[in-house]
């Protein structure tokens, strides 16, 4: 083989590639520099994915109603679903990262997200503002609730930065979120006859 066609072939992708796993999925890395054992850390990583999929699902859920909200308020909701999606992908890293710390493996893709979420889906078809902001308000209270299971369990564990997360980064940005599109099904008429 010439130096070039050699140098070609170095150059080419290698398409379909294929090799075994480096780490299963629920498994966490046993021997690595951390308090935890790794059982402890395999029980906050199992947790963690759950909180990661339903904040995956909310997060989906607010860029699926930025896209068809309609009504009066179209404007305002646009805009503020999708401030919450930005905000829930930011808090979906979060979490991805403090389950790799812990030696884990992140929930990623959309099957697997939708077959570990609490969440329930939606249907594929637009719906009315208020059923749109019911369903965000509902995945909102499975989130905190799981938020607050995850950070006893951590507090039990000894886990404190899994705690932490679970209160500071994850629970209180879905509290006000849930606060700020709670107003909008406050009955408040937009004109007052004369």
């Amino acid at each position: 083989m010439s130096k070039s066609s050699k140098k070609s072939a170095e150059n080419t992708p290698q398409w379909h590639a294929k090799a075994k796993e480096i780490q299963q999925f629920g498994a966490v890395v046993e021997d690595m520099p951390h308090i935890l054992d790794a059982k402890v850390r395999g029980k906050m990583v199992a947790l963690l994915n759950t909180l990661l999929a339903d904040t995956l699902a909310i997060r989906d859920l607010y860029k699926k109603h930025h896209w068809q909200v309609s009504g009066p308020t179209f404007y305002q909701l646009h805009l503020l679903f999708d401030k919450h999606y930005e905000e829930q992908a930011e808090l979906a890293d979060t979490i991805a990262e403090r389950i790799q710390l812990l030696g884990g493996v992140t929930i990623a893709m959309g099957g697997d997200v939708a077959a570990t979420t609490e969440i329930p889906a939606p249907p594929r078809g637009r719906e009315e503002v208020p059923v749109q902001i019911s369903r965000l308000l509902e995945a909102h209270k499975i989130i905190m609730k799981k938020c607050k299971e995850i950070a006893d369990a951590a507090d039990d564990a000894g886990d404190d930065g899994t705690n932490d997360l679970a209160v500071s980064d994850i629970l209180r940005p879905n509290e006000l979120q849930s606060w700020f599109i709670g107003q909008h099904l406050v009955e408040m008429p937009l004109v007052r006859p004369s």
